[in-house]
């Protein structure tokens, strides 16, 4: 066994740990874990432990229910909510099949591998995200309206506010878990929050967003509060988004970052954003997975509808942000189309991919837009070249069945699953008569 291994069992020995939770996640992005006691610790590490795939969305086909969990022994942490007695740690897994190869179904595993055919161009694929969620005075239920925690705004400093505690008592169990936040605030909603995460690389920010969402929802819980990470709870307010900044170094360095550059962004830094653009109709149902999403993409609250590039615009789906001249590492790109709900692994796997094929494809980056996208005319979008994205899952799945980047990138399995799954959601959607077709249609016909 490596290092890596006997120090996670020496730090289970010494913390009076009682359970070690086995994480790992679904394609949904939804939150998996088993339990195992420290004297199973060894053989996790060894042949791994055994679980009914089956049993989990798109794990497996019917045929080949055995999957094996392998636990990733340097993302073993104490859960800090759990406390320091009779401590619970955890660790993220790898599922393999029983053979001990990697699971084709596993989100980790498509993010590893699209990290890997960067690698082999020398690129590593960093990302920073900034994670707004809502809080809620308790669970939704039928007929009844939401009641946020607070009537707030925008950074602002709410005197004894349970949004101030929560995010203070968030934050400390985060760090204590070894994930660096960079910076918290109240955002524009009512109830609204944001926390946002130190640069990390895209395996361990993907890790890291699965952790924060289940401390968000423990800390949540322990005030006698509920969060969520909905798009566009309610349709008056702002929709949560996750910004996030991208990056990739060569070497030790920022790839996207050109001294006396507009901008300060590299020819890469350019092909990337093109390729963003070009493939954005593929990538929007991994990015934007929920027939919600699309509530808060056009919502016309700063949420991008439009493909297009800018560098104060915050209409646009990606912005250059101002970058610092004498800090050759803060040239980024920040991808303002995802949400707060996707599947961190397989949204990261199809930006890096999107902007890996400007690269390699040379993509021309098409004139920058500093217009709000939203004062212009149709026609004027149209004469400046500016597409919108999907306006709903529908069309989101559509333009993905037919993207071969999209194939190629989570695979034939996860791609295949995934459409499956998503047609069915919006099936189940259209199933419905709303309370609005009533009101609007019943007495006028």
């Amino acid at each position: 066994m490596g290092h890596l291994h006997d120090d996670v069992i020496r730090t289970v020995s010494d913390s009076d740990v009682r359970f070690i939770r086995l994480w790992f996640c679904d394609i949904a992005g939804t939150l998996k874990s088993i339990a195992i006691s420290p004297s199973d610790l060894e053989t996790a590490f060894t042949e791994g432990i055994g679980i009914d795939g089956s049993t989990i969305e798109g794990l497996t086909r019917s045929f080949e229910s055995d999957m094996i969990l392998r636990p990733d022994p340097a993302t073993f942490e104490l859960l800090a909510w759990r406390g320091e007695t009779n401590a619970t740690g955890r660790m993220m897994c790898d599922v393999l099949t029983p053979d001990g190869e990697p699971a084709a179904s596993d989100p980790r595993r498509v993010l590893r591998d699209a990290l890997g055919r960067a690698e082999e161009k020398g690129l590593e694929f960093f990302t920073h995200p900034e994670i707004e969620f809502y809080l809620f005075e308790e669970p939704y239920r039928q007929g009844e309206p939401l009641r946020p925690i607070d009537h707030a705004g925008y950074f602002d400093h709410v005197h004894r506010g349970q949004g101030q505690d929560f995010r203070r008592t968030a934050i400390q169990h985060l760090e204590a878990m070894n994930i660096q936040v960079e910076f918290s605030h109240h955002e524009n909603g009512p109830g609204q929050n944001e926390i946002d995460l130190r640069y990390a690389d895209a395996l361990t920010t993907a890790d890291n967003i699965l952790t924060l969402r289940t401390v968000v929802k423990e800390v949540a819980l322990s005030m006698g509060q509920v969060a969520t990470f909905m798009p566009k709870p309610m349709i008056d307010q702002p929709g949560s988004g996750m910004h996030t900044h991208l990056s990739l170094f060569q070497g030790g360095k920022n790839a996207f970052h050109a001294p006396g550059a507009e901008y300060g962004l590299s020819r890469m830094g350019r092909q990337f954003i093109a390729g963003l653009l070009r493939h954005a109709p593929e990538y929007s149902a991994v990015t934007n997975q929920w027939v919600n999403s699309y509530k808060r993409l056009w919502g016309a609250q700063e949420a991008p509808s439009y493909i297009c590039w800018g560098h104060n615009n915050r209409s646009a789906l990606v912005r250059v942000p101002f970058h610092k001249p004498t800090k050759g590492t803060s040239s980024r790109v920040e991808f303002r189309g995802l949400d707060s709900s996707a599947n961190p692994y397989l949204a990261f796997s199809a930006l890096l991919a999107a902007g890996m094929a400007g690269i390699e494809g040379e993509y021309e980056l098409p004139e920058g837009s500093e217009d709000a996208v939203w004062d212009l005319t149709e026609r004027e979008r149209r004469a400046m070249g500016i597409e919108p994205l999907p306006t709903d899952l529908f069309r989101a799945l559509e333009a993905f069945e037919g993207s071969e980047l999209m194939a190629g990138t989570l695979g034939e399995q996860v791609f295949e699953f995934f459409l499956r799954d998503k047609r069915q959601e919006w099936q189940r959607y259209r199933e419905q008569v709303t309370d609005h077709e009533l009101r609007s249609t019943f007495s006028r016909v």
